[in-house]
């Protein structure tokens, strides 16, 4: 007699609660924490990506909403006549070992959010956050780039490229070990890059001046893109160079790579070049 009152008793609890309306957008609700929102592209503690390039989140997808390319951190022009190995910590690196992302898409018309792309990241590289504000004026503007969804950097950490921390490895990074940038560090960027803006805030880390930088989240489609502190060190234009087998450069306009200034935007060679209908092809490197 009482098994039927039991079971509609949620339903009978609620009815006599007071109906709350959320006043969106007036009035935003921060989601639940495993709310599936945007992606986003994680640093270490010292400002290399975490992400390698694998292309493993774009075969896990299935809804093939994603698009990657890896290049390799030996053909960064800062390492031009250097010899730069996976395992150890000299030459300029984008991200720690030896390959890095050099264009990253994400089509939020054909992603479903449901998550399978940050379990195939052996990185911890791609996480999701709890921006849910995902709306656009064109089909083109939802076709997100690297540079929309890389986290910002944080105060004290150095924009790439630049060295590793000195004496590890790509493993000594996965494991956690590398909490923030180093004086070494510090002086090589300085030296190729005296006016990155970057380079005051991870000197005070190093001395002990300021904490050790810590990661955090873009805003919610802030008005200045994520990325900004990578493109005033010139550092953007770095995945828009091609190099084959040979060691000749390939042009951007030739292999579609795609550079941005504001979140979202795409130019027309995103429609047909990234999150491709077909087959992941991208651009092919000629042996």
């Amino acid at each position: 007699m009482f098994a039927p009152v039991a079971g509609f008793g949620v339903t009978l609890s609620s009815m006599f609660k007071p109906t709350v309306t959320e006043q969106y957008p007036r009035e935003k609700v921060p989601p639940q924490r495993r709310f599936h929102g945007r992606h986003q592209l994680n640093r270490y503690a010292d400002g290399l990506e975490k992400c390698i390039g694998c292309e493993l989140c774009a075969w896990a997808c299935p809804a093939d909403a994603i698009y990657v390319e890896g290049a390799s951190n030996a053909a960064l022009p800062q390492n031009a006549g250097l010899e730069v190995n996976a395992d150890d910590s000299k030459g300029a690196h984008m991200s720690p070992g030896e390959r890095y992302g050099s264009v990253y898409q994400i089509n939020y018309l054909r992603c479903i959010f449901c998550g399978l792309c940050i379990e195939a990241c052996p990185t911890r590289a791609l996480t999701m956050t709890n921006d849910f504000e995902l709306a656009g004026k064109t089909r083109a503007g939802m076709i997100y780039e690297k540079q929309d969804l890389l986290a910002p950097l944080s105060e004290g950490m150095l924009a790439a490229p630049h060295p590793m921390v000195e004496g590890t490895t790509d493993t000594d990074y996965y494991s956690g070990d590398v909490l923030g940038p180093t004086a070494a560090q510090v002086d090589w960027v300085r030296e190729q890059r005296p006016d990155d803006p970057t380079l005051d805030a991870a000197d005070a880390v190093v001395s002990g001046k300021a904490p050790a930088p810590t990661q955090r989240q873009h805003e919610m489609r802030p008005d200045e893109g994520p990325g900004a502190a990578e493109k005033s060190a010139g550092a953007a234009s770095v995945g828009s160079v091609r190099v084959l087998a040979d060691g000749s450069q390939v042009d951007a306009v030739e292999t579609g790579a795609r550079e941005t200034s504001e979140p979202g935007s795409t130019s027309a060679a995103d429609l047909t070049g990234g999150a491709s209908t077909g087959p992941r092809t991208g651009t092919e490197v000629k042996a």
